[in-house]
C-alpha cells in the first residue's frame, strides 16, 4: 500500500482507521508525517504506547474521529498537500470514496484496501459504473493486487484488493458542476439495460440526447456503461451549454 501510495520522506498522509498500527507503522519508517483518525479509543490508547516516541516528535497526531463523519478540512490538511492511505472498513467504502475525492480539499493520491469486487469495479471492469464513474471524474484509478482471505485473522468471508487512485483532481468538471455531474450520473445509469438516451428522459427530451450523441460520433442506441468519463463528460457539456 505504501509502495502504491509512492510514499516519500516528508510527505503527509491521512490514515483512516489505523487499528493495531500495523500499516500506520509502514508509513511512518518511509518518513512521512501521520494524521492518523480513529473512533475506537482502546485502539487509541495502544497507538499512543505504541508510537509514544512518534507523537512526541510530532511524526504522528491522532484524532479521535468517526470516519463516517468525515470532513478533511477539520485536521489542517491543505488541497493537493496529502495522501490518504488506509486499511478501511469495508461496510463504508463507498462513503469513503466520496468524503475524500469530492471534498473541497483533495489529496493527491489514495490507496485503499478494499473488498475485491469493489477495487474491480473500480478499476477493471470493461463496463463502466456509477461507482467507477464516480471515482474517473477526479482520478486515474488502478487495480493493485489481490488480498486473499487467509492473510486476515480473523479470515473474512471475500477477498481483498488494493485499489489506488493517482492524479486525484477537478479538473474534468471545469465546465460543469458536481451536482450536474451527479445528477446526470444516477439519470443516465437509473435503469442499466435501459439506452442512455432513454434513461436521460426525465432531464432531456430522447430527441435531443440522440442528436448530441449522433454529432459525436456515438452510435444512438448506447448505454451509459459502455461510455468512457471523457464522453460522458463531453455529452453532458454538449446537453447543458
Amino acid at each position: 500500500m505504501c509502495d502504491a501510495a509512492n510514499l516519500a520522506v516528508g510527505d503527509t498522509v491521512l490514515e483512516i482507521g489505523p487499528g493495531t498500527g500495523i500499516l500506520t507503522r509502514e508509513i511512518l519508517l518511509r518518513g512521512a508525517q501521520v494524521i492518523a483518525l480513529e473512533a475506537d479509543r482502546r485502539a487509541i490508547a495502544s497507538l499512543e504506547e505504541t508510537f509514544a516516541n512518534e507523537i512526541q516528535s510530532g511524526q504522528l497526531v491522532i484524532h479521535h474521529h468517526d470516519a463516517r463523519k468525515l470532513d478533511l478540512e477539520q485536521f489542517g490538511l491543505q488541497n493537493q498537500q496529502f495522501k490518504v492511505v488506509a486499511n478501511i472498513p469495508y461496510y463504508i467504502s463507498g462513503l469513503l470514496f466520496r468524503h475524500c475525492l469530492e471534498s473541497l480539499i483533495q489529496p493527491t493520491d489514495l490507496v485503499f484496501l478494499v473488498q475485491k469486487e469493489v477495487a474491480q469495479r473500480i478499476a477493471r471492469d470493461t463496463k463502466e459504473s456509477i461507482l467507477s464513474m464516480s471515482v474517473k471524474v477526479f482520478g486515474d484509478p488502478s487495480y493493485i493486487c489481490t488480498v486473499k482471505r487467509g492473510h486476515f485473522t480473523p479470515p473474512p468471508a471475500v477477498d481483498s484488493a488494493i485499489v489506488a487512485i493517482h492524479n486525484i483532481n477537478k479538473d474534468r468538471l471545469r465546465t460543469i458542476s458536481t451536482e450536474q455531474f451527479f445528477t446526470m450520473l444516477h439519470a443516465a445509469f437509473g435503469q442499466k439495460r435501459k439506452q442512455i438516451a432513454s434513461n436521460l428522459r426525465p432531464l432531456f427530451s430522447k430527441e435531443v440526447v440522440v442528436d448530441q450523441l449522433t454529432k459525436m460520433g456515438i452510435v444512438s442506441t448506447i448505454r451509459a456503461e459502455d461510455l468512457s468519463i471523457e464522453q460522458f463528460i463531453a455529452l453532458i457539456n454538449n446537453l447543458t451549454e
